[in-house]
């Protein structure tokens, strides 16, 4: 993934709305209608949302009859996960000495 891409999933997923919308779709694709449900929101501003999150290659859209329903594209989430992994030594360290301050090790 280059730069740029990156850049595309790391704003797409800075939103709380949008991360609610890939919880959802992670259980399985899912008809518009059935998105907005879920959320406190419009269904213009849930398809503005599912756009971001198109663009960014997060999410896939298929017609279904007279439907558009999403599903979850997760392999665009890896450079999230990859950037979360390098500060994952940092908490792992701290949790390793609260564990052992805890134990009365240190």
């Amino acid at each position: 993934m280059n730069d740029v891409a990156a850049i595309h999933v790391f704003r797409a997923v800075a939103d709380p709305t949008r991360r609610g919308i890939l919880d959802r779709l992670a259980d399985g694709a899912s008809p518009v209608r059935a998105l907005v449900e879920g959320f406190a929101i419009s269904q213009p501003a849930l398809s503005k949302h599912l756009r971001i999150l198109r663009e960014a290659g997060l999410v896939a859209v298929e017609k279904v009859g007279r439907e558009r329903h999403y599903r979850l594209q997760a392999d665009g989430l890896r450079a999230v996960a990859d950037w979360v992994r390098h500060y994952e030594r940092f908490w792992t360290d701290r949790l390793d000495r609260l564990g052992d301050y805890l134990d009365g090790d240190e």
